[in-house]
């Protein structure tokens, strides 16, 4: 069990990567951050299906109605941040640090952002023990970024997203609203279900102190529109330990997409 003041650390570095996870695209983008040729691969359906408006993205994002327990609310527009605001060290991991981000890929014709608290569990009685603590601080945070694409385009951030799992699975460096993160590893991990294409990931972030803690993302295509998630627990930034991708959030979701 790591002492209370190396918890505290690791929960400060949470909470720069939370800062990072509440982000959502700017207006800016250049023609390096598009994603892929634009073309669609054999057997889909995006080419035929039409970029839904932002009017039809909000119709369609994530509701307090529907979720079971925690909080739903829009990203605040304070915290958008703009494409080439996020300097990965390597090019080619750029497409894992816009899901890692929330920053909508490519060139989408419409986003709009969700974010998920979970309900805190509440400690049994007087319990104050590290062990309730750590239960107390067991919450999950999930930004949702949904974005529209003409053209494929949303095949092709599904392509570029696998290509950079590959390339960068041993790790990579960024920089994001002024703060400097590094992820250790890329491991792949179970993808949500309902989607035309989906793909999940955990990675592992190392803090200031070099304590390591993960978080889960996932990028999911339905049709024209790209779901992406990023999801951090509390508990596990302060411990280091592995949760679970909350999949009734994603399921949720894809189910409001058709």
């Amino acid at each position: 069990m790591r002492s209370t003041a190396v918890r505290r650390t690791a929960l400060a570095a949470s909470a720069a990567a939370l800062a990072l996870l509440a982000t959502a695209c700017g207006g800016s983008s250049d023609d390096g951050d598009k994603a892929g040729d634009g073309k669609a691969e054999a057997g889909s359906t995006t080419q035929a299906a039409e970029a839904l408006t932002a009017a039809e993205l909000e119709k369609a994002a994530l509701a307090q109605s529907d979720v079971k327990n925690g909080k739903v609310t829009e990203a605040a527009k304070t915290d958008d941040i703009a494409q080439d605001q996020v300097k990965p060290e390597k090019a080619e991991c750029r497409p894992l640090v816009f899901a890692q981000t929330g920053i909508a890929a490519g060139d989408p014709a419409a986003t709009v952002k969700r974010s998920w608290t979970e309900e805190p569990k509440k400690p049994a009685g007087d319990d104050v023990s590290e062990e309730a603590l750590d239960s107390a601080f067991d919450l999950d945070k999930v930004l949702v970024t949904l974005a529209s694409y003409e053209d494929g385009g949303a095949e092709a951030v599904l392509k570029d997203v696998n290509a950079a799992m590959s390339a960068c699975a041993d790790g990579f460096a960024y920089t994001g609203a002024g703060v400097k993160t590094r992820i250790d590893k890329v491991a792949a991990d179970k993808a949500p279900a309902g989607a035309d294409e989906a793909v999940a990931m955990t990675m592992t972030v190392t803090g200031e102190e070099g304590d390591k803690f993960p978080v889960k993302v996932a990028v999911t295509r339905k049709g024209s529109t790209v779901a992406s998630f990023a999801v951090i627990n509390l508990a596990a930034a302060a411990t280091g330990k592995d949760f679970a991708f909350p999949m009734e959030i994603a399921d949720a979701q894809l189910a409001k997409l058709g």
